[in-house]
This record gives C-alpha cells, sequence and structure tokens, in this order.
C-alpha cells in the first residue's frame, strides 16, 4: 500500500515558512503531511526555561513562528524530539522526517520510517563532492568543531563560514559565500535546514561554486520513496 501520511518535525515551531513549500512541492498529491515542532505552543518564558544552554552545551538554533531564530542548548532537545517523533507516529505518520541538520544519537520509531539527516546527508554530499574540498555553510560560529567530527568522511578537510539563516543579512550571506571561495571551497553546502532559495541565490551572485541546499536535497530524496 502507498504511504499516505508523513510527518515533519522541526526542532522550533511548525509549520516552517521556509521549509514547508519546498517540501510540499516535493510531495505527491496523494500524501498528507503534518507538520510539528519541538517549541510548538510554548511562549518565550517557557522556551528560556527548558532549553537555554547551558554552560558547555553544544548548541542549535531554530525558527520561531513569528520569525525570530532562537538557540538551544542540543542536551536538552534531544529527549523532546523523542517524545515529538512518539507523537506523531500516535497520529499515523508512516514517514517522520526531521527538520534539523544537527547530530541525534539514539532517536527512534516503532513502526514509522524515521529519516535524520544527519545520518543522510553527509555521506550523501561527500560521495556528491568527492576529491573536492567542501565550503560548509554554518549558522553559528560554535558548531564548528562539531562540524569537523560530523564531515570526517570528506576526503578533503572541508572550510567553514559562519551566517544565520535566521538573522544573517544579505551581505552577511555574500560575504560568507566569498569567504568560502577565498578558502578554496569547490561546492557549497549550507548545513542548516534554514538555508533557503533566498541564499542560495546570494551565494550565486557572488561565487562561481554549485551552492547545495540541505532541505532541496532531503526532500528530493523523500520524494523518491513516495
Amino acid at each position: 500500500m502507498a504511504i499516505s501520511k508523513i510527518g515533519t518535525l522541526t526542532i522550533g515551531q511548525a509549520p516552517r515558512a521556509d521549509i514547508t513549500p519546498i517540501l510540499d512541492a516535493a510531495l505527491p498529491g496523494h500524501v498528507d503531511c503534518l507538520h510539528a515542532g519541538v517549541l510548538d505552543g510554548l511562549d518565550d518564558a517557557a522556551i528560556a526555561e527548558r532549553f537555554t544552554p547551558q554552560p558547555g552545551d553544544a548548541l542549535l538554533t531554530s525558527r520561531l513562528l513569528d520569525g525570530r531564530a532562537v538557540v538551544m542548548g542540543k542536551p536538552a532537545v534531544a529527549p523532546a524530539v523523542q517524545q515529538k517523533i512518539d507523537w506523531l507516529e500516535a497520529q499515523g505518520c508512516e514517514i517522520i522526517v526531521i527538520l534539523c541538520t544537527g547530530e541525534f544519537h539514539g532517536l527512534s520509531s516503532k513502526n514509522a520510517w524515521l529519516i535524520e539527516p544527519d545520518q543522510i546527508l553527509p555521506p550523501t554530499l561527500n560521495a556528491l563532492v568527492g576529491e573536492r574540498r567542501a565550503g560548509i555553510l554554518v549558522p553559528l560560529e560554535a558548531q564548528i568543531a562539531s562540524e569537523l567530527e560530523k564531515w570526517k568522511g570528506a576526503k578533503q578537510t572541508p572550510v567553514f563560514a559562519v551566517a544565520s539563516p535566521y538573522t544573517a543579512s544579505e551581505a552577511e550571506i555574500a560575504a560568507a559565500a566569498r569567504s568560502l571561495d577565498e578558502q578554496g571551497a569547490e561546492v557549497i553546502l549550507t548545513d542548516c535546514m534554514g538555508y533557503t532559495g533566498w541564499h542560495q541565490d546570494i551565494c550565486a551572485r557572488q561565487v562561481k561554486q554549485p551552492v547545495v541546499l540541505s532541505n532541496k536535497l532531503l526532500a528530493d530524496l523523500v520524494r523518491n520513496l513516495l
């Protein structure tokens, strides 16, 4: 029987106005999509109480419904992600797609097909890039150290630039693209679901390298399952 219902899970608030159009364009007409977010229904005080980073925490960033960015401590986010996976599965979702490129360990589902970008995108993009040097665009400076571990399978050590998809100006995105070019990047990879065609177009006007959007690549892969 064909899959008829999928769920998406952002670590911010759903629906994501920046990502859902990309997903909707990839979905066949017979497939319903339920969007959920770790921060759904929480106000600023509740978010701060539950997810404010503690000293030494790895950081994650996402988007609220009003467009604001929020930075969270990864140790607090991980169990909340699992709770939302369980909820989406209880709603009948046959595929659950995590809309975050951050690394999570130990996530599971009982029967639903769980799609985790951190397990799919690095090996896929490493194979695509091959011997070339990748330039990785990340939202936060503090993420670069963990990104080096994440991309350790690359044949050449990647180079990095920082520009938040949620708060950076056009000039800051452009400067990040030029920085990757100057560091020898031969292809640019956006390592956050929040980067969109707007960011891709800015980069393309600055440099000649291909710019790969993580969310678009993930949507293309999911479409092939459907």
